[in-house]
């Protein structure tokens, strides 16, 4: 009789955030089927009626204008005490900071933002197709900062798609499994990209994994078991009709905890593609207090930070609107603090 313990230890329903574990503090999968645009990028006056505007999140019709009143997304808005780590899967970001960085990205583009000390930065969706929809699909991570390093100096980091790191694995009948490694290392698909230096990613025994996972119908591929001691993980299984792993089908789209500590078999036993998102990583095991946008580790911090920000705006906003957009050109590029030269893709 086989007594060994299930390799899944909780499921929970994927909702509007999904749940995370320590050293991740938030994630927020992003599904919008935005409209054709107007001239102004933003979205067609007939399709705001009806949305309370400035703070919509109904997916009313499909998609969500969050904070913005125009182009949709995430008008200037400050951080502090964490890290937010951004994959595009479809569409384009907008990205402009109080760092005077500014970068368009998308089509599996990485940004990964240090905010440290505090940051103020925005995040919009242009609509840059006037005459066909504008889908966007991301995820926003949010990954702690130990105590220590709670109060650095920001970092602003893009990692290109061309340059992600990637395992393609051919089962024994020829079906692939693709892993995107955006953290972490994974034998075969080549050497990481650094993360940011204060992250708790760069930390030599945290441990940190951000992959995602594309299976092929009847694809099997064995998730090798984590590096480091009381390291946990999480997948998400967000899209395909069956999955099982280490022999266990699960029952639907679910957050699992699964044993980071023994390798896992995962067999994509349905009739379409299965994908997954997995974090991973040591926990850091401090107090966690936070306030809206703010992320520390006493009550005390967490006023300060407010009174910091109410001061100082963590630096200033140098843009002339609050939801800056880059243009109607599709190009991709980062200009970096200080740099009058642009970063642009590059294998």
């Amino acid at each position: 009789m086989n007594t060994r313990a299930s390799p899944v230890l909780q499921s929970q329903p994927l909702g509007p955030l999904w749940p995370t574990l320590d050293p991740f503090l938030f994630c927020a999968h992003h599904d919008d089927a935005y409209p054709a645009g107007n001239r102004a990028m933003g979205v067609q006056a007939v399709a705001l009626e009806g949305r309370q505007m400035g703070s919509d999140f109904s997916r009313k019709d499909g998609f969500s204008m969050y904070h913005g009143e125009h182009v949709p997304g995430f008008p200037g808005h400050p951080h502090r005490g964490f890290e937010t780590v951004t994959l595009v899967r479809k569409g384009l970001i907008d990205h402009a900071d109080s760092l005077g960085a500014a970068a368009r990205f998308g089509g599996g583009d990485v940004q990964w933002v240090t905010a440290g000390a505090g940051i103020m930065h925005s995040e919009m969706f242009p609509l840059l197709n006037t005459d066909a929809p504008n889908p966007l699909e991301l995820f926003q991570i949010w990954l702690n900062l130990p105590a220590r390093h709670k109060m650095v100096r920001p970092h602003f980091t893009m990692l290109w798609n061309e340059r992600i790191p990637r395992l393609e694995h051919a089962d024994a009948a020829g079906l692939r499994t693709t892993v995107t490694v955006v953290a972490g290392a994974l034998d075969g698909a080549g050497a990481p990209l650094p993360p940011p230096p204060e992250s708790w990613a760069a930390q030599a025994d945290a441990d940190v994994a951000i992959w995602t996972l594309r299976m092929e119908p009847g694809a099997h591929w064995t998730l090798p078991a984590a590096r480091g001691q009381g390291t946990r993980r999480m997948l998400y299984w967000f899209v395909g009709e069956g999955l099982s792993i280490a022999g266990e089908p699960q029952g639907g789209h679910a957050a699992l905890e699964v044993a980071a500590d023994r390798a896992l078999e995962l067999v994509n036993t349905g009739g379409d593609t299965v994908e997954c998102l997995l974090l991973q990583g040591r926990p850091i095991g401090e107090p966690v207090v936070q306030y809206g946008p703010f992320v520390m580790n006493t009550q005390q911090e967490i006023m300060q930070a407010m009174q910091d920000f109410r001061r100082t705006q963590f630096g200033g906003w140098p843009w002339d609107a609050s939801d800056p957009v880059h243009g109607s050109a599709p190009r991709r590029f980062a200009r970096h603090p200080g740099s009058a030269q642009d970063e642009v893709p590059q294998a």
